[in-house]
Parts: C-alpha cells; sequence; structure tokens
C-alpha cells in the first residue's frame, strides 16, 4: 500500500481536516502533520480549537471561521489560496462542513481553482449510525430538526408522507439536549409510539450511551432523568407504513416463514429482506426470531 511520504512538504491548496468529537485520540497522525505545516487554521471557535492545539503542542496561527463571517472570510482566505497558501479548515468537533462551517469554502476554492484536500476523521453521525444496529446500506443525513414545534413536526411530517424515500433507508438527525425530549414526542405523534429509535449521546465520551427502542420508552426514559446533556445524535428506522404508524402486523417469524415459502429462499436471506422492511438491524432481527421460535416450541 502506498501514500504520501510523511516529510513531505504540504502541497498548497485548502485542507478539510476532521478533529476529535470528544475523545482526543481519535485524531490522525496525518491530520495533526497538516495542522503542524499549514500557514494558517481557520477554525469556528479558536478558543476551542486552541486547547486541541496545545494538547499536540501545535504552534500553527488561527484564525475565525464560524456561520457570522463565514462570506467575508472566505473571500478573504480563498485570496491567499490563489496566491499559494496552505490553509487548513477545522470545525469545533467532527467534519467541517458537516452541520459546521466549511463547504462554503470548499465550493469557492474549488471555483478558483485551489486544490481541496479532505483530512478524514471523527463524524458524530457516522459514528452513531455504525453502532446503531440500524440498516446501513443507505442512510440519509439531515443535520439538525427546526429548533420551532410546528417546523419540526411540519418536517417529521414531510418524512412520513415522502414517497420517494426507500423504505430501508435509516434517516439520522442531530439534536441538542434541552430539545431531545420535544423532538421524541413529535416523532412518537407522528409515527406512532412502537416507532423504533435510536439516541446516541456523548459520542466517544466517558459518558457515552446508547438508547434504543421504541419512541415511547426511548422518551420515557429521558424524561424520568433529572436533565439531558451531552450531543445527541438521533437516528429513526424506516417507518411501518406510511399513515398508519401503528398497523398491526404478522410477526417476524410469520413473514419469514411466508418468503422462504413464496421464493424459495433461506431463512437467513428471508430474514434480512423482514428486518430490512421493518427498520431493525439483522442482528435484532434473528434474536426477535429466535425468541419467537422458542415460544412455537
Amino acid at each position: 500500500m502506498s501514500g504520501e511520504r510523511s516529510d513531505k512538504p504540504l502541497a498548497p491548496g485548502l485542507y478539510l481536516v476532521a478533529t476529535p468529537i470528544g475523545n482526543l485520540e481519535d485524531i490522525t497522525l496525518r491530520a495533526l502533520r497538516v495542522l503542524r505545516n499549514v500557514d494558517r487554521i481557520a477554525c469556528e471557535d479558536t478558543r476551542q480549537t486552541q486547547k486541541l492545539l496545545n494538547h499536540f503542542e501545535i504552534h500553527t496561527p488561527t484564525v475565525s471561521y464560524h456561520m457570522h463571517n463565514e462570506g467575508s472570510r472566505t473571500a478573504e482566505l480563498i485570496a491567499e489560496l490563489k496566491l499559494g497558501a496552505r490553509i487548513a479548515v477545522v470545525s469545533d468537533a467532527g467534519t467541517p462542513g458537516i452541520a459546521d462551517p466549511g463547504g462554503q469554502i470548499s465550493a469557492g476554492a474549488i471555483a478558483a481553482g485551489v486544490a481541496v484536500f479532505p483530512i478524514p476523521g471523527a463524524n458524530a453521525a457516522v459514528s452513531g449510525l455504525i453502532a446503531s444496529g440500524l440498516p446501513m446500506e443507505r442512510f440519509t443525513f439531515h443535520g439538525f430538526l427546526p429548533a420551532k414545534a410546528g417546523q419540526r413536526k411540519t418536517a417529521l411530517e414531510e418524512l412520513a408522507r415522502s414517497e420517494v424515500t426507500p423504505r430501508d433507508v435509516t434517516h439520522i438527525f442531530y439534536e441538542a439536549p434541552h430539545r431531545i425530549l420535544d423532538t421524541l414526542a413529535d416523532i412518537e405523534a407522528v409515527f406512532g409510539g412502537s416507532q423504533h429509535v435510536v439516541v446516541a449521546r456523548e459520542l466517544t465520551k466517558l459518558h457515552e450511551e446508547f438508547l434504543r427502542g421504541a419512541v415511547a420508552e426511548v422518551r420515557s426514559e429521558l424524561a424520568a432523568r433529572a436533565g439531558v446533556r451531552g450531543e445527541i445524535v438521533m437516528m429513526l428506522a424506516p417507518p411501518p407504513a406510511a399513515g398508519c404508524p401503528e398497523q398491526k402486523r404478522a410477526s417476524l417469524a410469520v413473514e419469514v416463514a411466508a418468503l422462504m415459502n413464496s421464493e424459495e429462499i433461506s431463512e437467513m436471506d428471508a430474514l434480512k429482506r423482514v428486518a430490512r422492511e421493518r427498520g431493525i438491524g439483522k442482528s435484532e432481527a434473528y434474536r426477535e426470531l429466535q425468541r419467537e421460535q422458542k415460544r412455537l416450541r
């Protein structure tokens, strides 16, 4: 396997550098080398990034680059890039441009003929998804739902009514801790209390937590706490039939057996298909199948 030599000088251009979302060990050697060797680091919050730079003894100059100055700062930084500068862009945590500043300068640099280099690393949405137990073959990242209750519920209703979204797509959202209970209540109202959700909280940090189950149960568990803290990734399994959130359906074992008989496929292939249609992970479907088969013995 070949790769760029670590002692090779950095080429001029824009470097989009992913930084840890909690655990400082979640940064690549390449990211550290880039941050040490660029001319400037554009930060969503210079104070937050400085903590990371101090930890790794990096002394590169920083400049602010956030949602309130993104337009003017983009023009300034692209002017430097066109003269041959090497500039890194970082958000407070995670991958720039994913629900954070970074997309505008990336597009601007490309339009100006400047090389853009992605420096991969931590991302909360993907980290939550891979440990969720939900289907991962296809997923949609929605960023944050609207903060206002009416707009949020409308967005969820549109998702429920959508006829173009495949049934086996997992939906991923970011949510603020002070809004999570209201958001779960809206999901319950739109999709029904049995709608499967996963709430991932404080990913990679000391108090990392996954809550998996029916939305009514997850909301009840969080509501019983004194408060909810930490960054949250909320994931929604594909909904049941649109407009019928509580529709009664056959047991999983019956559906698997019916598919095996009608299409002459193996139990595992039938189980995978039923899991996708129900919006649950294959391992969860397998455990449910075992429980149902045990009850029938």
